[in-house]
């Protein structure tokens, strides 16, 4: 056996939870190795749905441009069209991923961020380059074997796959980020909740140049309804743009229980030209691979010292988009805890909140990301295309639609409401922006819970009551319009007051971590120019909103406060673990 390699956090997988883990952690100046038993980051485009949180999340770790640079933009993505083929018959569109006029208007008052397509491909490189720049250690061809844990730490067992050969890794704690078949989550002995397996589904990588079928509907998804479409899969036939209007990915299903087919080049190509409905462009297969729907989330996300995030801890199907945003999410909300608890400012048990903040939110996407699965069904069943029939008959079903009958009138608003509906699938921003956090790292402040004035799933809703995302609103420094969510994070808390907040920000000042101060108000180092500050704030000037260094509020009191000092000083020992 060789020397032991010390670390303080050991990274098992380098995929969107791993690598971001990783640059977190390297971004906050914490020594940490990544391993992969692979011999190079993702070679697929896989997850490419980057919301706006993420964006967020990206922005503050500093390679949102890097991104953006990259992705599709926005305005690329938002019309999903529903037919019988690309070349074929048009069914239906949604206008998506914040593209109708009113989403975009609540994308626009939610963030400073814009939401984009970047193919995991090109989004794994982002993140470890920045990782690997900032103090990463990176090893690949390296597989994770099995690992023990005592009080002071845990010792990981690695097999280097080139040289063959075993040694050992200490760390002060283990992240499992290694994917929906995690070896880290089963030998920690995760609880599980939900199945594996539930449905079938293949991915084709391919490349044929489609812009006469696209380019006048841009959008990342076109859902086709073949016969043969409902059969296992994700509810439909699914041609993805992955590069403008050139690189794709078809997503197509199989029946689980008879097992996946011959996935050989011909049986591929024959997919390829069934989804897009014309046999003479030409196209050419990269690669193509069947994988499960699954519908499984980890009940607890940590054992002692060994933590995991990503697919090892929620596996679901790739509806809403939601796989890779919740594992850089994951991650994010870990990387701080950890390296507070490292030097020594906070209490092992801060910890503990990972799993009571993150599980509510992996359970709520694997549930979602299901149900839309379901959701479109009802697609279908307007066209009377559930049931088993020809493909004449399919054929003839959606030709009706256009019959001056009372019946193919009832069939067009079936179908128009069904396709409708799927924007529980295309505009759940809700979904991505709600999460309010219950745990020991936030104070509450003794307010009712608000609720959702609308669907929680389809609209966001700003708050700042302990345990919600600090509202952004655009303010003023000199020269400079900032979001409010560019003057938290950096590792650091930060105490946001305004005029008459003197005592907030002296006690601030006498805290023994590090608290950056923001004081909002006319003649103040930040101005509210738009009043927008003071209507979402839910605070008077003179009160304050203690934000955590993943930009959530963890402390909040309305008004000015003689005992401030103490105040908040209790309230940093309840969010450290300390109290």
């Amino acid at each position: 056996m060789s020397t032991v390699v010390e670390t303080d956090v050991l990274i098992v997988g380098s995929g969107p939870a791993g690598a971001s883990a990783a640059l977190a952690l390297s971004t906050y100046g914490v020594p940490n190795i990544v391993v992969t038993r692979y011999a190079r980051l993702a070679d697929t485009p896989r997850a490419h749905i980057t919301n706006q949180r993420t964006m967020e999340v990206l922005r503050d770790l500093g390679v949102e441009q890097d991104v953006v640079a990259q992705a599709t933009p926005q305005h690329l993505m938002g019309n999903t069209t529903f037919c019988t083929s690309l070349a074929g018959e048009e069914l239906g569109r949604v206008r998506s991923w914040g593209n109708d006029p009113l989403v975009q208007a609540e994308h626009e008052l939610a963030s400073p961020t814009r939401m984009c397509d970047m193919p995991q491909h090109l989004m794994e490189p982002v993140l470890v380059n920045a990782a690997v720049a900032r103090g990463t250690r990176l090893r690949f061809e390296t597989e994770h074997l099995s690992h023990t844990q005592d009080a002071d730490g845990v010792t990981a067992t690695v097999r280097d796959r080139l040289r063959g050969d075993t040694y050992e890794i200490r760390a002060k704690y283990l992240i499992g980020a290694d994917g929906g078949r995690s070896r880290v989550a089963a030998d920690a002995g995760l609880p599980m909740g939900g199945q594996m397996g539930v449905a079938g589904s293949i991915n084709i990588v391919f490349e044929a140049d489609l812009t006469r079928y696209t380019a006048h509907r841009p959008a990342t998804l076109y859902w086709v309804l073949a016969p043969g479409a409902t059969v296992g899969g994700i509810g439909a036939g699914l041609v993805r743009c992955v590069r403008p209007w050139t690189e794709w990915l078809i997503v197509w299903g199989y029946d689980v229980t008879a097992g996946a087919p011959d996935l050989t080049t011909e049986y591929a190509e024959s997919v390829v030209r069934k989804l897009v409905g014309d046999d003479d462009i030409p196209v050419t297969v990269k690669s193509s691979s069947a994988w499960t729907v699954n519908e499984m989330y980890a009940e607890s996300y940590a054992n002692g010292r060994v933590f995991c995030a990503g697919d090892a801890v929620h596996r679901h199907p790739p509806s809403n988009g939601l796989g890779s945003n919740t594992s850089i999410q994951d991650a994010y909300n870990l990387a701080w805890k950890l390296r507070l608890v490292l030097d020594g400012t906070a209490h092992p048990r801060l910890l503990d909140s990972y799993t009571a903040e993150r599980a509510p939110v992996g359970r709520q996407i694997v549930t979602r990301a299901n149900r839309s699965i379901r959701e479109t069904a009802p697609v279908f069943e307007a066209l009377d295309g559930l049931s088993p029939q020809t493909p004449e008959q399919l054929w003839a079903n959606i030709a009706a639609r256009k019959d001056t009958t009372e019946a193919a009138g009832k069939q067009r608003a079936e179908l128009r409401e069904a396709i409708a509906f799927k924007a529980y699938e295309f505009n759940a921003h809700g979904v991505d922006l709600n999460q309010r956090y219950t745990s020991g790292a936030i104070v509450p402040d003794g307010t009712p819970d608000p609720g959702f004035a609308r669907d929680p799933e389809l609209h966001h809703q700003p708050s700042s009551r302990p345990g919600a995302r600090l509202p952004h609103a655009w303010i003023t420094s000199g020269s400079r319009t900032l979001s409010t969510l560019d003057t938290v994070g950096r590792g650091r808390f930060t105490l946001l007051t305004g005029i008459g907040g003197e005592d907030w920000v002296r006690a601030a000042a006498a805290q023994d971590v590090e608290i950056a101060t923001v004081v909002i108000g006319p003649g103040q180092e930040y101005e509210d120019p738009y009043g927008d500050w003071a209507r979402l704030s839910e605070i008077s000037d003179a009160g304050a909103l203690l934000v955590r260094p993943d930009g959530f509020v963890a402390f909040r009191h309305a008004s000015a406060a003689p005992d401030a000092g103490e105040l908040l000083t209790d309230a940093l020992r309840s969010i450290l673990g300390h109290a």
